[in-house]
């Protein structure tokens, strides 16, 4: 068994990216939006944390969340875009076995630490809408640190298993039918039974982002039904219109993650170029889009940006 272990690392050092299998002649004409995507979500991103670092009045715990949720999507934008991009420009479709493992911890960890994020949020925007008065004591810079690092903690320690059990499997083939190194694309390649392997991430995956799904529809169903009680005018609209719009790109990050899952499982079903899409696509539009919906549309952060154009 040892010795075929050996074989088996010896003749896999590396992995194939093959992106779209059955169209890559679209590649070069793909890579163009996924590079202005990729752009955007940098450079919205960027704006954004730079905007709260300068700003002395953005320097609140509210702010503070946003710019770890910026931090982890730029975070997952480099792990995934730059080394698609090369394989659209460049045809660099080899990735090292441990650089191929350490994308798949990072991409698994940061997607549950982003919906552990959002479950945050929605905790702090339920606290300043349904408890105002307390809101000063309960959402503390201290909390802030605490709820980051539990975050990390939570969704690091748990997932990290995913590709350590991934990466002990023995390999008789090294073409992935994927654009990026996600654990079911890279484990099917493996002589070794992945039943466990499989089993694990559907339980740790559907565990981590179905609490936090459910925590944070409970939460929005809390401001909502606080939100109708108010009698000021322009307050219920208002509320409802920042409140809205956050729940909405929640619910996007969760449902093309749910179609994910779904087209993996039917994959006999659907082309095989379907998920890969996805797959890219997921690590691009929530990053892009997040710092839009819950940073330029926050009227202290879109002065915080006027400001710092003046300074430069």
């Amino acid at each position: 068994m040892e010795a075929q272990s050996n074989i088996s690392s010896i003749l896999v050092p590396d992995f194939l990216l093959i992106c779209f299998p059955n169209y890559q002649t679209w590649q070069h004409w793909l890579s163009l939006p996924l590079s202005l995507l990729f752009l955007l979500a940098m450079g919205a991103n960027a704006t954004l944390l730079i905007t709260i670092r300068m700003e002395a009045s953005l320097h609140e715990p509210m702010y503070y969340l946003l710019s770890l949720l910026s931090l982890l999507d730029i975070v997952l934008c480099l792990t995934v875009i730059p080394k698609v991009l090369a394989i659209f420009w460049f045809d660099n479709k080899s990735i090292g076995f441990s650089a191929c493992f350490l994308q798949m911890f990072v991409m698994n960890s940061f997607l549950t630490m982003e919906s552990c994020t959002f479950m945050v949020m929605a905790y702090d925007r339920y606290v300043a809408i349904c408890k105002p008065l307390q809101y000063p004591s309960i959402i503390t810079d201290q909390f802030v640190v605490r709820a980051a690092i539990f975050v990390a903690t939570r969704n690091g320690i748990l997932t990290m298993p995913i590709p350590i059990f991934s990466s002990q499997l023995r390999y008789c083939a090294r073409i992935i039918k994927n654009c990026i190194c996600t654990n079911m694309s890279v484990s099917r390649l493996s002589c070794d039974d992945i039943t466990f392997n499989k089993l694990y991430q559907f339980v740790i995956g559907w565990t981590l982002l179905g609490s936090d799904l459910i925590l944070i529809v409970l939460s929005y169903s809390f401001i909502l039904k606080a939100v109708l009680r108010i009698k000021a005018e322009g307050a219920v609209a208002k509320a409802l219109s920042t409140c809205g719009s956050h729940f909405i790109l929640i619910l996007f990050f969760s449902t093309v993650l749910l179609v994910l899952v779904i087209t993996n499982l039917a994959r006999e079903r659907i082309p095989p170029d379907v998920p890969i899409l996805l797959n890219i696509l997921h690590h691009l539009i929530p990053p892009a889009l997040n710092p839009i919906v819950y940073g330029v549309r926050t009227r202290e952060i879109k002065q915080g940006i006027r400001n710092l154009l003046r300074r430069f």
